[in-house]
């Protein structure tokens, strides 16, 4: 079953291709068919639903669904960590 991921950030543009291009390869690796939303995160409640949603910027709402930094993916630290928060959440 296809799982839609929504990754954001201020602009949808650098950080969000960065940390998207990151989760699709993740995905790959690991059989999980995706549909990746990249947008920016004053769109996120109109993309909703989904499962999963990356951001590369700070977010203090709660939109329902599990939300996870894609920081690690920008910065290259604690990047294992998010990738396996990433999977216990799709898998």
């Amino acid at each position: 079953m296809k799982k839609k991921v929504i990754v954001a950030c201020g602009g949808a543009v650098a950080t969000s291709t960065i940390a998207a291009n990151k989760v699709v390869e993740l995905c790959k690796k690991n059989n999980i068919d995706i549909e990746i939303c990249q947008i920016r995160i004053s769109e996120i409640s109109s993309n909703l639903p989904a499962d999963l949603i990356v951001t590369t910027s700070k977010v203090k709402k709660d939109y329902g669904v599990p939300l996870i930094t894609g920081m690690p993916f920008i910065s290259g630290v604690n990047v294992e960590k998010t990738e396996q928060a990433i999977l216990d959440v799709l898998k």
